[in-house]
């Protein structure tokens, strides 16, 4: 039996059994004005001189659904029979009981049963082994799928075979996927609820275009954000528009709700909260009636979020939002939108996602580096009403090459704010040099929120991190790049529900393929050695692309290498956070973790100092030593230049999109030569940001997320602590809470209230 689930039709088509040149059905183009349909389709027997027809309606596409031919010999189409994929048992068998490496320690493990060990149809938490094996089965049945609906050549044994080599190769954290990929491939979000915009971290929006849709840009980054993924925006759309100002409402029916004619009754989804601040948005841009909302369907606060995890908010935030919006925009009636309005929508948003510790989001800013509204937005002293707020974007400029730093140096000096992008050199180079000004992005129109993406507008960016301290030999390191590619590459099989992305996906399948624990490879084997692992890793993700895009027919990916932040995943590997060096090679890493959590007990069993946390009543801390490496050296150690200098190296010999960098500079030494080193770097760097050292640094805070320690000390910790059995968890699932986007702890934006520092 062939069972043909889509058959796309063409008019006038004409098909014949292998087996006899008598039709078996033909497809016709009918011009009967008496049929209400103009395709018809036309089924004959092969094996009689006479023949029945009959005829099949087809649906609105233009599609046959569900056509049988019982007999199994007549081969007329391939089979579109979409099985699952799974890794054999007995290689997971293998692997059950098998010890996780885990780096740094407990702090690795801790990270993963806290952020990505999801509880399984037996209601236990997974283990490493298996939360490994439900993403490699996710990933190769996004291959499958695409291979399968689009009639491409697929091979069971090739791609067991290729699966258990990924397998090994996350099982060891040679690679890992975001952190995005370990908590949602293969769940049920992408297997059953097909959102693959989940298995991407970050993505951009521009406002150039708002006047034909005003509000579409905010509600882009409100759904993005309630997914988890990190939006950058810019302010381009500046002027744009008039703020009309709300219709008064006149108790006509309308489509709210037929009982209560301007009544909008919100649903509990996290469409209904978008479609929510789409109505207020609209009622001020599109002169249209004010929306009175209700928000009795919404959860309460404290009821779980089943599928991304963590407990729902309740209706509070969002009512919050609307009535900020409604404050901050009756001020502005009859005016252009101004770059603080914009700002201010998008913060205001980012607010309310991240509200009640529920979700974290990121954001960035793009604005103009000659406007001085724009650069004071986070000089509270100007713009008092910003403060409740302000804190949910990083801002940067779109920088100019040959600009004068001056005047931006002096916020900078100020608050660290604001981060440069050359746009130019984003839409120009590939990595940066002289051989690779390829235009290749010149629709590009700017980065996500730790800008080691170039992006064009609506775009998303799916990223991948490597390990190569983790690698005895560079065969051993390009084996690995072709698995990390080859998980980066997939992830941009799967469609997002936004058609804008989906077209800019579709064409430009750009991943980004990251390394992290660069300073400790520096450390171990010298900057030539990365240079070459850069060179000829660099040459093979070049051969890899040309070979999986031909395979998948599919475009090759505009840009493929990056180097992101990182932060927990980084953890989960013993690695530090792409190329920027710890704080110390000896120091205390707190983290905060909710008190009811199951994982506190085993820690105190362990040894392990653990102490209410002060901000926050419903946390605790816990001190876990780390040492980073014998004889690393610290963050503190290295100079301005230096850390630009690294970044320079890798956006000549790694990076073809980004390189996200965050230069800790002393303000007092170096503060005075910022402006000369912007001077320098602007031709061989796309994107930075810089961080003043704490003038005071000698007086710190209680519960500092790290510090400083010496090897006695952290000897005398480690002396007192024993192995920690988190085997005892398994009578006691707890959903995790995952990270999202990016996993790092450098552009997320979390609550200014204290209960969201239970980030790590």
């Amino acid at each position: 039996m062939i069972n043909i689930k889509r058959l796309v039709l063409n008019q006038n088509l004409f098909f014949k059994s292998r087996k006899s040149t008598t039709p078996i059905f033909s497809i016709n183009n009918i011009n009967n004005n008496n049929n209400k349909y103009n395709n018809k389709i036309c089924f004959f027997s092969s094996f009689s001189s006479s023949y029945s027809a009959t005829t099949s309606a087809l649906n609105k596409s233009n599609e046959i659904l569900d056509i049988e031919d019982n007999e199994k010999s007549s081969q007329l189409f391939s089979k579109e029979t979409i099985k699952e994929f799974k890794l054999k048992k007995e290689f997971i068998q293998k692997y059950s009981k098998k010890k996780a490496p885990f780096g740094f320690g407990v702090l690795g493990e801790i990270v993963y049963r806290r952020s990505y060990s999801r509880v399984k149809d037996d209601n236990t938490n997974e283990q490493w082994f298996e939360t490994v094996e439900r993403v490699v089965n996710g990933t190769y049945n996004i291959q499958r799928k695409w291979i399968e609906r689009h009639g491409l050549e697929w091979s069971q044994s090739k791609a067991q075979k290729s699966a258990q080599e990924m397998y090994s190769l996350i099982f060891e954290m040679k690679f890992l996927p975001p952190g995005r990929g370990l908590y949602a491939c293969g769940s049920s979000i992408t297997e059953s609820k097909g959102l693959f915009a989940a298995l991407n971290n970050c993505g951009f929006v521009s406002t150039l275009d708002m006047k034909k849709n005003p509000s579409k840009p905010f509600l882009f980054l409100m759904d993005a954000s309630m997914l988890g993924v990190g939006i950058g925006f810019d302010t381009k759309g500046e002027n744009s528009i008039i703020i009309k100002g709300q219709l008064q409402s006149n108790k006509q029916s309308n489509n709210y709700d037929n009982n209560n004619s301007n009544i909008f009754i919100i649903p509990d989804t996290r469409e209904g909260w978008v479609e929510s601040v789409q109505l207020l948005l609209d009622s001020y841009f599109l002169k249209r009636i004010d929306p009175e909302f209700d928000y009795s369907a919404i959860r309460k606060k404290g009821e779980p979020i089943k599928g991304f995890g963590g407990v729902c908010c309740g209706y509070e935030p969002l009512k919050e939002l609307h009535d900020e919006i409604r404050s901050l925009l009756n001020k502005c009636i009859g005016k252009p939108i101004s770059s603080t309005n914009i700002v201010d929508l998008m913060n205001l948003i980012g607010k309310c996602v991240v509200s009640g510790n529920v979700r974290q989001s990121a954001e960035i800013s793009f604005g103009d580096p000659n406007s001085q509204e724009y650069i004071d937005l986070k000089n509270y002293e100007i713009n008092p009403h910003r403060a409740s707020f302000g804190w949910c974007s990083n801002n940067s400029v779109f920088a100019e090459l040959g600009m004068d730093y001056s005047k931006v140096c002096q916020s900078i000096l100020r608050n660290g704010e604001p981060g440069f992008a050359w746009l130019d050199n984003m839409r120009n180079y590939s990595r940066m040099v002289s051989t690779e000004l390829d235009y290749k992005d010149r629709r590009a129109m700017g980065g996500n929120p730790c800008l080691e993406q170039t992006l064009e507008s609506y775009e998303l960016c799916c990223l991948v991190e490597t390990f190569p301290n983790n690698h005895q030999s560079l065969e051993e390191y390009l084996k690995t790049l072709k698995y990390a590619f080859l998980y980066a590459k997939t992830v941009t099989l799967g469609a997002t529900q936004w058609p804008e992305t989906n077209k800019v996906l579709l064409r430009n399948r750009r991943i980004g393929c990251s390394m992290s624990g660069i300073a400790q490879f520096i450390h171990f084997n010298g900057l030539n050695q990365l240079k070459d692992w850069c060179i000829n890793g660099f040459k093979l993700l070049n051969e890899l692309d040309e070979k999986y895009s031909e395979w998948l027919a599919i475009p090759k990916s505009i840009k493929k290498t990056s180097i992101k932040p990182s932060g927990t995943v980084s953890l989960l590997a013993g690695a530090t956070p792409g190329m920027h060096y710890p704080i110390s090679e000896f120091y205390i890493r707190r983290i905060r973790i909710q008190k009811e959590s199951n994982l506190i007990p085993p820690l105190i069993e362990a040894g392990y100092h653990v102490e209410p946390a002060e901000e926050n009543s419903t946390n605790v801390v816990v001190e876990i030593p780390i040492h980073s490496g014998k004889g690393i050296r610290s963050a503190n150690s290295i100079t301005m230049w230096e850390q630009l200098s690294l970044a320079s190296f890798l956006q000549k010999y790694w990076a073809d999109n980004q390189v996200s960098c965050t230069v800790s500079f002393d303000p007092i030494k170096e503060g005075p030569q910022l402006k000369h080193a912007l001077d320098y770097f602007q031709y061989q760097l796309k994107g930075v940001s810089f961080l003043p050292n704490p003038v005071n640094s000698s007086t710190p805070y209680k519960q500092m997320p790290y510090e400083e320690i010496d090897e006695s000390r952290y000897n005398q910790i480690i002396s007192n602590l024993k192995p920690v059995d988190f085997q005892k968890l398994i009578n006691s699932p707890l959903e995790p809470t995952p990270d999202k986007f990016c996993d790092s702890s450098s552009c997320t934006i979390v609550s200014d209230n204290s209960e969201t520092l239970n980030n790590l």
